[in-house]
């Protein structure tokens, strides 16, 4: 034991960038919510990226079936157990425990929001608002960038960078595929989006807030 704490998983360069970020996008899901709440019908622009990729042909069909198995439950469980295996084996624990928290908990806020919100694409049981397989596969690819940020020592500028371009390239890539699929409307995509902007910061700051008190409570103990 060398009496190291352990590292963070929320960069200390990156907070304040990314606590406004995500408080931005936090603002974004609830407009976008009240903008929709209740509603059947494709929004405008929503008919417009639909227009651009509906009825999308082989072999990009497949690419877009094959990037959607990625957020289905089966998919999801195999890339969450695979990074959670990779933190473990890297001996960095807390950071398993974000990529759990983290990708659970943008999970869960987005399908307590389609309740909330109510808006339907293709019929009544099927709640749109926001994309669920948007705000995993954009979790998952942000907390991968948070500690990738960290193990590399990033600075704030390619951090932030690092981080966002994680989070856009993951969202874009399974937003295409929902709305390519019919799956969801372009602002459900976008909701999705914001939602894991919104959660897995927040959730990264209370990992290592309450990692940092367990740490300093064992510490006394052992006094």
């Amino acid at each position: 034991m060398t009496g190291r704490p352990a590292p963070g998983v929320l960069p200390p360069s990156l907070r304040a960038w990314l606590g406004l970020i995500a408080a931005l996008a936090a603002l974004v899901v609830v407009v976008l919510g009240v903008l929709y709440a209740g509603h059947d019908k494709p929004g405008r622009v929503d008919g417009w990226f639909q227009s651009a990729v509906d009825g999308v042909r082989p072999p990009w069909r497949n690419v877009a079936l094959a990037t959607d198995f990625w957020g289905e439950p089966a998919g999801a469980e195999m890339l969450v157990v695979a990074a959670v295996t990779g933190c473990l084996l890297l001996r960095r624990p807390r950071a398993g425990v974000l990529i759990v928290a983290g990708v659970g908990l943008s999970v869960g806020t987005a399908t307590l929001l389609k309740h909330l919100v109510g808006r339907t694409i293709h019929g009544d049981g099927n709640l749109s608002y926001p994309s669920g397989h948007t705000a995993f596969f954009t979790a998952l690819a942000l907390v991968v960038a948070l500690l990738a940020t960290g193990r590399l020592g990033l600075g704030r500028t390619a951090g932030t960078s690092l981080v966002l371009a994680a989070a856009l390239v993951a969202g874009a890539a399974m937003g295409w595929a929902q709305v390519a699929l019919g799956a969801h409307y372009s602002t459900d995509v976008l909701g999705g989006w914001c939602t894991a902007l919104a959660v897995v910061p927040a959730t990264a700051w209370l990992v290592d807030r309450i990692a940092g008190r367990m740490a300093d409570v064992g510490r006394r103990e052992r006094r």
